[in-house]
């Protein structure tokens, strides 16, 4: 594999270019072994980044186990939990056999050694093949990286699974865990006869068996760079401006009434949907989204422009149709905004309203000149930051502190 080479220890100093480096080099290398899945295999690695899961949905024989274990094969030092799902398994498949010991005195405790618990990753076939028992006892260990079974309450050391279906089950217990799986895909078979030609070609050089890397990604590089996705991290962090923010929303929003109206105006091209519903644990992993866009595209720093990537997170991907329908929805709002040059003035209405809420919680600092107050990013007088930005008087700043909505108070005053 081409790119930097990595050791365990690489992780502790931690350099964003390098692990940018790192990590397009993996997905080269995938791409080289899978072929005709580059949308596929930058969504699965965005769900790495976010420590997310992914679920991808086929026919059989459409390389989703080659797929999963091939990308997780670009990483050392975690340990990969693999199981093909059946109605007859029960829990102890997934989270270890029963502590003999603790069952005689009266205690359901799982031995959880070598368990998808005990393993960084995880890929689970057929996963709707489980019976609706073990897919509940799955969902805790999915979302909150915890085996909670009965008395027993055990940390997950679960960073990302990969689950791989032929078809999908809709049930109460299934519809939970889909919500689990926040980035969805569909292989569509390849027909073309020059990809076909590829994939014969792979399948000579490497018997249907994931090659293995040259060079391979430390686990703890990758949890670091996940930790800066995420903003746990003390030294980076990937900036998202509120402006960005505002208009992600208003897309994203967009996007979800347009899926909806499609719904309900061609009900017979959609008959397993009353409607689309995006939970609120999706909407929250959108910040998350754009900061592993930025951070892949080599910023450290989310602009207007990456908010069109986030149809990998809200589309399903293989549906051409969601896709281009975001794109378009990204297209409407972005135009819109640009054309009547409103970007500047949702920055300066929001990075306003941050301000008269930092005033809201110490009022005192009102008697002080604002380039006294830290942190903040205005660097003038309050009076003379409202006139010179805003056209208004500080009297809008007095209306927030007697109960008037700034943003209203604003454009009363403007």
């Amino acid at each position: 594999m081409d790119g930097q080479n990595l050791t365990h220890e690489d992780h502790a100093t931690f350099n964003p270019d390098q692990a940018n480096a790192a990590f397009h080099a993996a997905i080269r290398h995938v791409n080289r072994r899978i072929i005709n899945r580059t949308e596929v295999v930058d969504q699965i690695f965005s769900a790495l980044l976010m420590r997310e899961h992914a679920l991808i949905q086929s026919r059989t024989g459409a390389a989703k186990s080659l797929l999963a274990q091939q990308i997780f094969n670009m990483f050392e030092g975690a340990h990969l939990f693999m199981v093909q799902a059946s109605k007859e398994q029960q829990p102890d498949t997934y989270f270890g056999g029963l502590d003999i010991d603790e069952l005689k005195k009266g205690r359901i405790m799982h031995n959880t050694a070598n368990s998808l618990v005990e393993s960084e990753f995880g890929f689970i076939d057929e996963i709707f093949d489980a019976n609706d028992y073990t897919l509940r006892a799955l969902l805790t260990t999915l979302n909150e990286r915890a085996l909670i079974l009965g008395v027993q309450q055990v940390p997950a050391r679960v960073h990302s699974v990969i689950a791989a279906t032929n078809y999908l089950r809709v049930s109460e217990i299934t519809e939970a865990l889909l919500d689990r799986f926040i980035f969805k895909a569909l292989f569509i078979p390849a027909k073309e006869a020059y990809t076909q030609y590829q994939i014969a070609q792979r399948y000579l050089l490497h018997k249907g068996k994931p090659s293995v890397p040259g060079t391979r990604i430390p686990y703890g590089l990758l949890k670091r760079t996940s930790d800066v996705i995420k903003g746990f991290d003390t030294e980076y962090s990937v900036r998202i401006p509120l402006h960005v923010i505002f208009f992600a929303n208003s897309v994203v929003r967009y996007y979800e009434v347009q899926r909806n109206r499609i719904i309900k105006e061609r009900p017979h091209e959609h008959p397993h949907l009353k409607d689309f519903y995006i939970s609120p644990r999706t909407y929250s992993r959108a910040m998350d989204m754009l900061r592993v866009i930025a951070f892949l595209r080599g910023r450290m720093e989310v602009v207007p422009e990456d908010v069109e990537q986030l149809w990998y997170l809200y589309t399903v991907v293989g549906i051409h149709e969601e896709k281009e329908l975001f794109r378009k929805c990204y297209s409407t709002i972005h135009k819109q905004l640009c054309s009547a040059r409103a970007f500047d003035q949702i920055k300066k209405i929001l990075e306003f309203q941050e301000f008269l809420e930092h005033l809201k919680v110490h009022p005192e600092q009102l008697q002080r000149s604002i380039t006294e107050i830290e942190g903040q990013p205005l660097r003038r007088t309050l009076t003379e930051w409202a006139k010179e930005t805003l056209g208004i008087t500080l009297g809008v700043v007095e209306g927030r502190f007697n109960g008037a909505t700034p943003v209203k108070v604003w454009k009363a005053r403007l």
